[in-house]
């Protein structure tokens, strides 16, 4: 049979059975009270919502858009095209990148089409200069804010993408923001090598 997970105690209250024991010690007798008072503590905590985690999207992109402006604003415009070492991307292409992909891995997370096409961004000579890499970048900063803002959050749970690549939409947007602080962070030694001190960390 069975062994029983709980034991009810005289005051009619029942507890988990390793708490009973354990306050059958000399040390524990004094702790146990304490014990149980806090058990309606972590009875009353809340689940999040899919509005609450909706939200905290929101919030996420936001602040990661006013970041990334940050380090956008702090290069000087004629080092857009520096490179650290000639075979790795430039400042510029770092940026249009990660706008590339805020396009991409959001798509895959909402279905919303994204204003304009960001596959080959990089590499569009026309695209490299400080207004254009803005311009693209906060685009695809509201692109992707707009995009999670008109998802339903009862559909986060739903499979996208293709193949190996097939995760649910929840995953793909949190992809999407991992993606863009990965870029946004390799920038920052561009910045360093400039003499010019980074943004501050933006984490709320």
């Amino acid at each position: 049979m069975a062994r029983p997970s709980t034991y009810k105690i005289q005051s009619g209250t029942s507890v988990p059975l390793f708490l009973y024991l354990l306050g059958k010690t000399t040390i524990m007798k004094k702790l146990l009270p304490i014990l149980l008072l806090s058990l309606p503590v972590f009875a009353s905590a809340q689940a999040l919502s899919g509005d609450d985690i909706k939200q905290q999207f929101i919030k996420d992109w936001e602040r990661s858009k006013a970041y990334t402006l940050d380090y956008l604003n702090t290069m000087p415009a004629d080092k857009y095209s520096f490179k650290p070492v000639d075979s790795i991307r430039s400042f510029a292409q770092q940026m249009l990148h990660l706008a590339s992909a805020n396009l991409g891995l959001v798509n895959q997370g909402t279905g919303a089409q994204p204003s304009f096409v960001g596959r080959g961004l990089e590499g569009r000579t026309s695209a490299q200069t400080k207004d254009s890499v803005v311009y693209y970048v906060t685009a695809s900063y509201d692109y992707a804010i707009d995009a999670v803002k008109g998802l339903d959050a009862s559909k986060y749970g739903e499979l996208a993408g293709q193949g190996n690549n097939k995760v649910t939409r929840y995953a793909w947007i949190l992809k999407g923001l991992e993606h863009q602080a990965h870029h946004r962070g390799q920038t920052t030694i561009y910045i360093r090598l400039q003499g010019i001190r980074p943004p501050n960390e933006r984490l709320f």
